[in-house]
């Protein structure tokens, strides 16, 4: 808690119990702060922020109300540094990796917080804030200001030394992160995603770049030397830059991968010493991500021989999430796969087992790239035995406009079906599974929620399967 006169050069000595930019989030004694978003401008809220309590407000034009105003240039950029005198700089206290990437960023950060140890180190992306004191969830990968330095603060509270956490494209889009200076970046990859924020390849790759433009000059940068663009991504580096992939010139290189139904044995090269670990990650992606991972704690000085041992530790929620066998002779597993690299790394990997069919249910999420919708729906059925498209996060789009942009360059095939109710899509494919067949349902991995028109409801990937399950066993219409 701070009083007014603490955060700005005021004669205002009232107390501010926290700060916030979203009116129905303020509560009494709250400093609201005037934020101009994409598509909206917050200077249009003043009247709910004082309603619900807010004792302060920071604006960025003239207004004229009866509390406490500080008028300042762009309430944009002033937002961060009102929030980390707020909460008593806690980003300096902590050493703070950022990664970015298309596909892994969640997968690569859960690896990092478990090779150092959720004792040390916290996390912030789309799992949630978490460390070992707590597990919470959170509405943005990479928040607003007002929250992040919030979230900062209690890693500091909690004994945390490191922070990991994914910083998306649109975070730098939005100018959620200009004032924060990263100890290490981290590249998982970059393909095709967003560009209904970005516009062009390009924008998005150049947003990509900002998180190694905002590396401390003391820091360093990891790159996937393997991926197409990274010859654009090191560009933007200024610091000590590492390198993971397969190409000899790799800091750590990947030399043989041996991937089973339930690990992963790697070996690897870092310093001309030969390595094989034991990973229980499958897939190839995941190879990729844990050698990130191993590489970003060597760079902040942990050594490989003490943090290998947490290697069998690790699990990434909602990442190729398996569900109990109760009794079925397939396999039905949950992944948060949204783009089409994703989808068709994960049915690759798929596909090296021993199974019969792959039967996916997939959807594609309403007020995001649209131009990526028939990609994925020509990658679903080039690769994947057959596809069931159902709605995700429709927000304000009607989720059949959404599934027939899907379907729209694949009409003439045969190996899929439309059922817009995603509990029924869940319940379907589930009916339809034979004997060693596998069942995934992407796009949302063990995220609670769906956002519809009109309002945010609960809704479990995970949860649904497990239910269609037990209801296909009771009803029993269908050996399992």
């Amino acid at each position: 808690m701070k009083k007014l006169n603490e955060l700005f050069d005021c004669d205002y000595d009232i107390e501010i119990k926290g700060i916030k930019i979203n009116s129905k989030e303020v509560e009494k004694g709250d400093l609201f702060v005037c934020t101009k978003g994409v598509n909206a401008d917050r200077h249009d809220f003043i009247n709910d922020a004082i309603k619900n309590g807010a004792s302060a407000i920071v604006v960025s034009r003239d207004v004229n109300f009866d509390i406490p105003t500080i008028k300042v240039e762009d309430t944009n950029k002033e937002l961060p540094l009102i929030c980390s005198k707020f909460y008593d700089h806690p980003e300096e206290k902590l050493t703070i990796i950022g990664i970015t990437g298309t596909d892994g960023k969640t997968s690569t950060a859960t690896i990092i917080q478990t090779l150092i140890g959720n004792d040390k180190c916290g996390y912030i992306g789309t799992n949630g804030r978490s460390c070992y004191k707590f597990n919470k969830e959170i509405n943005n990968t990479t928040p607003d200001s007002d929250k992040l330095y919030k979230y900062f603060y209690d890693f500091v509270e909690a004994g945390c030394k490191y922070v990991v956490m994914e910083t998306s494209s649109e975070a730098f889009f939005r100018h959620r992160l200009d004032n924060l200076k990263f100890d290490g970046g981290i590249i998982t990859n970059i393909t095709r995603e967003h560009l209904n924020i970005h516009k062009t390849f390009e924008n998005y790759i150049d947003c990509k770049s900002n998180l190694f433009r905002q590396v401390k000059e003391n820091g360093f940068s990891i790159l996937n030397i393997d991926d197409e663009y990274y010859d654009q991504i090191l560009k933007a580096t200024h610091t000590k830059v590492f390198t993971y992939g397969c190409n000899k010139n790799a800091t750590i290189q990947i030399l043989e991968t041996n991937i089973k139904s339930y690990k992963t044995d790697i070996k690897f090269k870092y310093l001309d010493k030969i390595y094989n670990i034991e990973s229980p990650l499958l897939g190839n992606f995941n190879v990729y991500n844990l050698i990130a991972g191993l590489l970003c704690a060597i760079s902040l000085g942990f050594k490989l021989e003490d943090i290998e041992k947490n290697i069998k530790h690790i699990k990434i929620s909602g990442r190729l999430d398996i569900l109990p066998n109760i009794g079925q002779k397939f396999t039905v597993m949950v992944d948060y796969a949204h783009t089409p690299n994703g989808i068709k790394n994960l049915l690759d990997f798929v596909h090296t087992l021993n199974i019969n069919r792959s039967i996916v249910v997939i959807g594609s999420a309403g007020e995001r790239d649209y131009l990526k919708r028939p990609i994925m729906g020509k990658c679903v059925t080039d690769n994947a035995s057959y596809a069931i498209f159902t709605y995700e996060d429709p927000r304000s789009e009607d989720p059949r406009d959404i599934i027939n942009m899907m379907i729209s360059e694949i009409k003439d095939r045969t190996n899929y079906e439309i059922v817009v109710d995603r509990r029924e899509a869940i319940q379907k494919a589930i009916n339809i599974a034979k004997e060693n067949d596998i069942v995934l349902i992407l796009g949302k991995g063990n995220e609670t929620y769906q956002k519809l028109k009109n309002e945010t409801i609960y809704f479990n990937d995970i949860e649904e399967a497990m239910r269609a399950l037990n209801s296909r066993l009771a009803k029993n219409k269908i050996s399992i």
